[in-house]
């Protein structure tokens, strides 16, 4: 192998129709050289790029102190660079904390992320629920989303609060447009369902009472996920940040009834039938396919609450406003003496 200029300079001689004996002289070289470069495919390298500038390493402030930094970092692999710029700086180093991040990023490489493994259920087994909050013009609303795991056939109704009724409303209504029931139906730490859950601690996940009786009534298993683990529930987790971009972004909408309208036009025009990033397929078709035929069937009634809280339709603002509202009674007030002379008067007519 021969450097970049003898190279350039012998294919321009031999493009210029000298001979190989007056390239040998040109160069310096003998012909057998000439001939060898030829024959080893010399001129087939890539030398009509621009040849690579070489710039001097770039000498900084932080030179004298790298050996102080790598020996922390070989005892203290996961040493910060703020604490590392405190410790060099308090051995003299008079630069600022920007090239010691930027070393400590070179030398340092970050670990490998942990391999996500994507977890898939079989048709019909699993749905996923959680609320999205959105401000609209005329006041805050919550959207209810639940997708089926498999064919992430999706469903969604906006509502003003987050009430256990809510869940229990949106879930029949979702089913409905399942036409079948999940085996189970995984939740965020949603406190309308949630009440507790101390399984972090060896404990149990508590209940509402008053969901699991709606859960044994349509005949699903109550699944929560752990906390701060939201990649358990990322089948939900991307339908709202798409609900986010591709429904309420850019749309306007002039009431709830709207919004409702637009709401189940997206749904079955848009979002139902696009092709699914992930499994690349179309969730109504999948759904129709495999999925639909493995769910549950309904439950012959709606479900009856033995104990809902009265839903609130206005806000309280005041402490008064705690009561409830009694019709006011004027009641006239008098003296004893005052009704002694009415009961003598009274009297006095009889007679």
């Amino acid at each position: 192998m021969y450097g970049w200029d003898s190279l350039v300079l012998l294919q321009h001689l031999l493009e210029a129709g000298l001979s190989k004996t007056a390239i040998a002289q040109r160069l310096g070289v003998s012909r057998r050289v000439v001939h060898h470069w030829i024959a080893t495919g010399q001129l087939g390298r890539d030398i009509d790029t621009a040849r690579p500038r070489r710039y001097p390493p770039r000498h900084t402030q932080l030179d004298p102190f790298i050996a102080i930094i790598t020996a922390r970092l070989a005892t203290y692999p996961e040493l910060s660079a703020v604490r590392l710029f405190e410790e060099v700086r308090a051995a003299g180093y008079p630069g600022g904390i920007t090239q010691v991040r930027e070393y400590v990023a070179r030398v340092r490489p970050s670990p490998e992320p942990e391999p996500l493994v994507r977890f898939e259920t079989a048709p019909g087994h699993q749905a996923q629920v959680d609320f999205a909050e959105f401000r609209l013009p005329w006041g805050k609303r919550y959207a209810l989303v639940v997708v089926l795991g498999y064919s992430r056939l999706l469903w969604l109704k906006f509502y003003p609060r987050q009430t256990l009724a809510t869940v229990i409303s949106g879930l029949e209504e979702a089913f409905a447009y399942f036409g079948g029931v999940p085996a189970e139906v995984l939740f965020d730490q949603m406190k309308a369902v949630i009440v507790e859950d101390q399984r972090a601690d060896g404990g149990k996940l508590l209940e509402n009472p008053e969901f699991l009786r709606f859960a044994a009534h349509w005949g699903f298993r109550i699944r929560a996920c752990q906390p701060y683990r939201a990649k358990t529930k990322g089948k939900v987790e991307r339908p709202i940040r798409y609900l986010r971009s591709n429904f309420v972004y850019g749309r306007e909408f002039i009431g709830d009834a709207d919004l409702d309208a637009q709401r189940l036009a997206w749904l079955d025009g848009v979002a139902n039938v696009r092709t699914h990033r992930t499994t690349q397929c179309v969730p109504r078709m999948r759904f129709e396919a495999e999925e639909r035929e493995q769910l549950q069937p309904l439950a012959t009634r709606a479900y009856r609450p033995l104990v809902l809280p009265v839903e609130r339709t206005t806000r309280r603002t005041a402490p008064h406003l705690l009561a409830p509202a009694v019709p006011s009674v004027v009641v006239e007030r008098r003296g004893l003496e005052r009704y002694q002379q009415l009961i003598e008067s009274v009297i006095d007519e009889v007679a």
